[in-house]
């Protein structure tokens, strides 16, 4: 079928024949874009000038030239496919080889990756034991400190023999002694000043703040806990005894007075500072 159209049988329109716009043949390239789509390609044929059938026609004679080209082209290569079949005779055996050799490779990957599981085994039990001593190091370094913070403020407080003493005299009674005891008496007051009473009482909520963090029921800090109450006890009696002759000594010592309060208040003894005024009043 001509690829021409025809509009007439008159010597005219026969001379203008060679007018007409003949449509291109089809290129191969059309056909070999990545994204190639049928529906596609023959939406952009719509302003060629040839009829459905002539486009099949030649569609099927593309068709026809590729598969002569591809039946050209086995026959040309034939010989070489044969060779390529007897070329690969004994690669069975290289198959083989490779394959027992990558199961030899697998079996020692796998040996190795026991023996690393069982070495990252022992590593994590010995990092385990690490920090569980490393624990117990400063579990002992805090119970040493403490202890060894209980004996200091038991010294400064002369408990050394592990008794409770009584509160030391301060107020205006000491004066009534003779001279030696006076002597004494006037060394004692020093020591129950209330900057040194404030440092006493700063020492033992240390302790006690301590034995909080370290967990009081360590069995060592249960038997520390007769010690820790005497502190407390004998702190709390050289900070009534103060507070006693603070209140005896009126406007005079209202400075002290006020400063003992907020030691009671540190120590979180405000009603035994109560009690004390009370008594007091009451004398």
């Amino acid at each position: 079928m001509s690829n021409r159209f025809f509009f007439g049988d008159d010597e005219s329109s026969a001379s203008s024949d060679d007018n007409l716009p003949y449509p291109k043949p089809l290129t191969r390239a059309s056909f070999l874009t990545p994204d190639f789509d049928p529906m596609t390609f023959l939406s952009t044929l719509h302003n060629r000038h040839q009829t459905l059938e002539d486009l099949r026609a030649e569609l099927r004679t593309r068709s026809q030239d590729l598969n002569k080209e591809l039946l050209d082209l086995v026959n040309e290569n034939y010989q070489d496919f044969l060779s390529l079949g007897s070329s690969l005779k004994g690669g069975d055996e290289k198959v083989e080889e490779v394959r027992l050799g990558l199961l030899g490779f697998k079996r020692e990957v796998e040996g190795l990756r026991g023996k690393v599981d069982a070495r990252r085994g022992e590593i994590k039990t010995l990092i385990g034991k690490r920090k569980r001593i490393v624990e117990e190091v400063q579990l002992g370094r805090k119970l040493l400190e403490i202890e060894t913070k209980i004996g200091e403020l038991e010294e400064r407080l002369m408990l050394a023999s592990g008794g409770v003493r009584k509160p030391l005299e301060t107020g205006p009674d000491a004066q009534m002694s003779d001279s030696e005891e006076e002597s004494e008496d006037e060394a004692e007051s020093s020591s129950l000043a209330t900057s040194k009473l404030r440092r006493h009482v700063e020492q033992y909520m240390y302790i006690t703040k301590s034995i909080e963090r370290t967990g009081d029921d360590h069995p060592f800090l249960v038997q520390q806990e007769g010690r820790v109450q005497r502190l407390k006890q004998t702190v709390l009696l050289d900070l009534n005894s103060a507070l006693k002759h603070a209140v005896v000594d009126g406007e005079q010592s209202r400075g002290e007075l006020l400063m003992l309060l907020a030691i009671y208040k540190e120590m979180d003894q405000v009603s035994e500072a109560m009690k004390v005024l009370k008594e007091s009043k009451q004398r």
